[in-house]
């Protein structure tokens, strides 16, 4: 888990899609956020212990490798195995909210597109050769400021919040939590499967809570 601090920043883009405007200022509390995108090492004991249906890809040789993220679970899904986490360690784990997730990317510096600044993906090592027919192993290249991997690329990550395209123009001012009701769960973070693979830090997405899809992951939050 890394520690993310305490702080205002400008959540959204000029330049972004309607519902990623328009820029506005909040503040977030420090928190801690894994570092890594849940494995399929990770979300193992949890299928185990609870003796729960093995995701639809689970067995498939693009998406079976123990440190590669878990994918096609549902938000659900994702929910129950935080749940799960926090009986087993003691300590409250959920999932992060859109909010504290672009905090998060942003690494600490205003305005940057990307985790690691404003240059294009297509610049990153190997861009071209990576996820193929899957997502990669974690972990595998550098962290941004934060010591996060992934954060904006190889599978996109449930958030807590239900998804409304309208709800910058009325968000709360401190800790957004979303809309108290909704149809479809918020994600943030790229994906292997899209031709543009690595999305920007304040992109937003979003699907019904319920799907599984084999693009789909998370990562967990933790209260300080």
């Amino acid at each position: 888990m890394a520690r993310i601090p305490e702080g205002w920043f400008d959540m959204g883009h000029t330049a972004g899609l309607d519902c990623e405007r328009p820029v506005h200022r909040v503040w977030v509390d420090g928190f801690e956020l894994a570092c890594c995108q849940v494995s399929n090492a990770d979300y193992q004991p949890f299928l185990r212990v609870r003796k729960l249906a093995l995701p639809p890809n689970w067995n498939d040789a693009n998406f079976n490798h123990p440190q590669q993220p878990v994918v096609a679970v549902s938000w659900f899904e994702a929910e129950q195995y935080c749940q799960w986490l926090s009986e087993v360690s003691g300590r409250r784990y959920r999932l992060p909210t859109e909010a504290e997730w672009e905090r998060a990317a942003r690494g600490g510096v205003e305005g940057r597109l990307f985790p690691w600044g404003d240059d294009a993906p297509q610049s990153l090592p190997g861009y071209d050769r990576r996820w193929i027919s899957g997502p990669e192993p974690v972990a595998r290249y550098s962290p941004n400021a934060y010591g996060l991997f992934n954060m904006c690329d190889n599978v996109h990550e449930w958030c807590s919040d239900w998804f409304d395209a309208a709800y910058y123009q009325v968000s709360s001012q401190r800790n957004p939590q979303g809309p108290a009701q909704g149809t479809r769960k918020a994600s943030r973070g790229g994906s292997w499967r899209h031709h543009i693979k690595v999305s920007r830090c304040h992109t937003r997405s979003s699907i019904p809570p319920g799907f599984q899809y084999a693009d789909y992951g998370f990562r967990v939050a933790r209260d300080v």
